[in-house]
């Protein structure tokens, strides 16, 4: 049985092309504006590689395109579902009012405390936010866990690489075995590895040919059943055509 389905193209025509209430999870960390900023000065690069890694620099998704992300979102998590987001502190103050007004009910920022400090002026990173978003009501599985998730970053991986640990968490508290997780920027594949490792289906996509070369590289050596396609883009805003969902 297939454990995992791979998608390369653009998140929103790849979203739009998923069936209504189709997922039970959704975690991602897309792009955002603001990393364009902290590339273009100090010690980031303004370069097509990242310093960290041989990786190519991912293309950037703009602001102004949060609300018909969030629409989309929206409209394929199941009620009674939850949705993460990674993001700094600048990107959640344009997204969570836009997810708020899609209908997403916001709970708080959740905070990845990276164990050691990272590149900054005024009072040096060390943390990234999560932002969690309901849809519905659903119960956290264990009521005991922290607001502040302790986790090393990963040096020298791919260009903003989470760990795995991290979203095993996140998955772990909102899901069950056997539900559908998505990630519509999976990157390396972090949030993918989280959810078969724990007994979940995943699918994901990427914008990039590398993230689907890296994320399926990293599934193999799991020996995860997976199948990888090109997500066609669609001819026009009216095309609706749904990709099968069924794992």
């Amino acid at each position: 049985m297939v454990k995992a389905v791979l998608h390369q193209g653009d998140a929103v025509c790849w979203l739009r092309k998923l069936p209504d209430a189709s997922v039970d999870l959704i975690v991602t960390d897309p792009p955002y504006e603001s990393l364009e900023k902290h590339r273009a000065v100090g010690t980031t690069t303004r370069l097509k590689h990242s310093k960290a890694s041989s990786n190519d620099w991912f293309d950037i998704f703009p602001n102004d395109r949060f609300h018909e992300l969030f629409v989309e979102l929206y409209r394929v998590l199941k009620k009674n579902s939850h949705f993460y987001l990674y993001c700094d502190q600048e990107t959640m103050f344009v997204a969570k009012p836009i997810a708020e007004s899609v209908g997403f009910r916001f709970w708080k920022p959740l905070v990845w405390d990276k164990m050691k400090i990272g590149m900054g002026y005024h009072y040096r990173a060390r943390y990234e936010l999560v932002l969690f978003f309901e849809k519905g009501k659903r119960k956290l599985n264990d009521l005991s866990i922290p607001d502040i998730i302790q986790v090393p970053r990963i040096y020298r991986g791919y260009p903003t690489e989470k760990p795995v640990e991290v979203s095993e968490v996140l998955i772990k508290q909102s899901t069950e075995p056997n539900e559908i997780v998505i990630d519509p920027f999976m990157g390396s594949g972090s949030t993918g590895i989280a959810s078969v490792k724990l007994g979940r289906y995943f699918i994901g996509n990427d914008i990039g040919a590398e993230a689907l070369e890296v994320t399926r590289e990293r599934l193999q050596e799991l020996q995860v059943d997976l199948v990888s396609t090109l997500c066609p883009q669609p001819t026009s805003t009216s095309d609706t055509t749904q990709l099968d969902l069924s794992l």
